[in-house]
C-alpha cells in the first residue's frame, strides 16, 4: 500500500506553487466534497455541478500563484474560486438557455402525475347537465367536447354553417356554466 502523503497547508501551498502532481491530489481529495457543497448550494443540477466542480480545480491548478497566505486561508482561497465559477456558470448564456428548456424526463413525470390525478366527466355529472340543455346544444356539446369533432366536422355532420356550431358551442357553454354556479 503506499504512503499517503499529509501535507500542512504551508506544505500543501508550496508544492501547488510548484505544481506538484501528489498535492494536487491531496488537495482534490480533501476539499472536493467542501467544495462541491458549495457548488450545490449555486447550482441545484448535480452534472453541471460536477463540471463547475472540475473547472474549480482547474482555475486553481491554473492560478495558485495568486494565492496569498497573508490574506487568508487556502479554503477561503478556494471557496471564494468555486463561489466565483458557479456565479459565472449561472450567468451565461448556455445555462440560461438549459434553464429555460425543461428536460423530457421531467415533462414525462408531470404529465403523469397530471393523469393520475386527472377526472372522469361522468364522476363529476358533466354528462348528465349537458344532457338537460335544450336538444341543439346537447348536440353541439356532444359532438365537439365528448366525440372530439372540430367546428367544420360538426358543421357538416349537423348540415348547417360554421357560425351556427360555433354560436350554439358558446351559449351551450353559457348555460352549462349557469347550471353549476
Amino acid at each position: 500500500m503506499p504512503d499517503i502523503k499529509v501535507y500542512t497547508e504551508e506544505d500543501l501551498t508550496a508544492a501547488l506553487k510548484r505544481h506538484n502532481n501528489d498535492a494536487f491530489e491531496f488537495l482534490y481529495k480533501n476539499y472536493k466534497n467542501a467544495l462541491f457543497t458549495v457548488v450545490q448550494q449555486i447550482i441545484a443540477d448535480k452534472e453541471i455541478a460536477e463540471d463547475v466542480l472540475q473547472e474549480v480545480f482547474v482555475t486553481a491548478w491554473k492560478n495558485i500563484e495568486k494565492y496569498d497566505a497573508a490574506k487568508g486561508r487556502l479554503f477561503t482561497w478556494l471557496f471564494n474560486v468555486t463561489r466565483n465559477c458557479a456565479i459565472n456558470t449561472t450567468r451565461s448564456k448556455a445555462f440560461k438557455t438549459q434553464q429555460k428548456n425543461d428536460s423530457l424526463h421531467n415533462y414525462v413525470s408531470y404529465a403523469d402525475e397530471k393523469d393520475s390525478h386527472s377526472f372522469n366527466i361522468n364522476q363529476i355529472g358533466l354528462r348528465k347537465q349537458v344532457h338537460l340543455l335544450r336538444e341543439d346544444y346537447k348536440n353541439v356539446l356532444e359532438l365537439s367536447y365528448f366525440n372530439g369533432f372540430t367546428h367544420e366536422e360538426i358543421a357538416k355532420i349537423l348540415n348547417m354553417p360554421v357560425g351556427t356550431v360555433k354560436t350554439r358551442l358558446r351559449n351551450a357553454l353559457i348555460e352549462l356554466r349557469k347550471q353549476f354556479l
